[in-house]
């Protein structure tokens, strides 16, 4: 974890619109026990990962676990993450445990690494969507160590958003959203890697990925000395969070184009009246901002760029633009997870885009 510099400031949660101070190092911080309360009493608290903030319930509590999918309206089938303590917690979670998980447990845990496992019998339907599988993490921020730590248990926490949309790096980002409907906002800062854990399924004796990550395919297969499956075989179809081909989208409209098209969409659509986003990568000559173009220049290193793409997206939302155009970011190894995103959240906003396009050729 590291030592904590004195630069750092205290944690803060909000409870119904009022802001309290809490310290995330101390375990009995008697905001963290509000918390616990709180879950303990089946209410959802809203905290941040080192990924996305949670919005977060007592995963063994069938009633609290559905006030997430309310608070969200997100479809009952689409399973939720539990996140636990430690992997000493695993067996609590799941059976029939394979090697591998302890494997990956051991290498990567606490971090953004999901696992799929088959349930335990104390895994409520509501948690799985109906599967007999499961996911668990052990995430690795102060805040959601700490709570997790004093409640216990396993908190099930999806993204603290709507269902389908930008998820929250910050908890300003989950007050504009979900505002009072959470019980608490646990504000732990700007998310440190802003991009949802990456997913591997461990059943039916196969290494699968689900979703990436900030955690590499390489690094996993490094350590379970084998490759992982890219794509699921039919017999061993598991639903996971993040792998609707349309998620993560901002309600402003988002295409993709490489960089030499990039400009020339810009003020196609300036010269149509539109107040355009651009999410710029390369150094170009030809694309400063305008009146009706503003330029978002975005980092150049793939985890620079996952740390603001949700921040920039949320920041263009409030700004009111009518279409976001996003520069192809490169298609090597290390962008895996951020062409995932933009491309779902892409696919999220066809249908905005297909009228707005209709609207252009009348």
């Amino acid at each position: 974890m590291g030592r904590r510099r004195k630069s750092d400031k205290l944690t803060e949660c909000r409870i119904q619109n009022k802001t309290i101070s809490v310290n995330p190092y101390t375990i009995l911080d008697d905001k963290i026990l509000a918390a616990v309360a709180l879950l303990q009493a089946g209410e959802t608290v809203a905290f941040p990962t080192e990924t996305v903030y949670g919005l977060g319930a007592d995963a063994s509590n069938p009633l609290a676990v559905q006030k997430i999918f309310e608070i969200k309206d997100r479809p009952n089938y689409h399973p939720l993450i539990v996140h636990i303590a430690a992997a000493s917690q695993l067996p609590v979670w799941a059976q029939s445990i394979p090697d591998d998980a302890w494997r990956l447990a051991e290498a990567f845990w606490p971090g953004p690494l999901t696992l799929i496992l088959q349930r335990s019998g104390q895994v409520p339907n509501e948690v799985t969507g109906g599967q007999d599988t499961v996911g668990l993490r052990v995430p690795d921020h102060p805040v959601a160590t700490t709570l997790l730590r004093a409640f216990g248990g396993g908190i099930a926490a999806p993204s603290a958003n709507r269902f389908g949309q930008v998820s929250p790096t910050t908890a300003q980002h989950v007050h504009d959203k979900l505002g009072v409907m959470v019980g608490m906002i646990l504000d732990g800062g700007p998310c440190r890697i802003g991009v949802e854990s990456t997913i591997v399924s461990l059943v039916h004796g196969e290494a699968v990925l689900l979703r990436p990550g900030r955690l590499s395919v390489e690094a996993i297969e490094d350590t379970l000395n084998k490759k992982l499956l890219l794509t699921q075989p039919i017999s061993a179809k598991v639903r996971a969070s993040g792998m609707l081909n349309s998620h993560y989208a901002p309600a402003t409209p988002i295409e993709i184009h490489p960089a030499d098209e990039l400009w020339l969409r810009a003020h196609q659509l300036a010269s149509l009246g539109y107040k355009v986003a651009v999410l710029n990568l390369s150094d170009n000559n030809k694309c400063a901002s305008s009146a009706e173009i503003t330029r978002f220049q975005m980092p150049l290193l793939a985890d620079e760029y996952g740390r603001e793409l949700y921040a920039s997206l949320h920041r263009i939302d409030h700004a009111n633009f009518d279409r976001i155009l996003a520069e192809a970011p490169p298609a090597t190894q290390e962008w895996v997870a951020i062409n995932d995103r933009v491309r779902r959240a892409a696919q999220g906003t066809a249908n905005k885009t297909e009228i707005l396009v209709r609207a252009d050729n009348r």
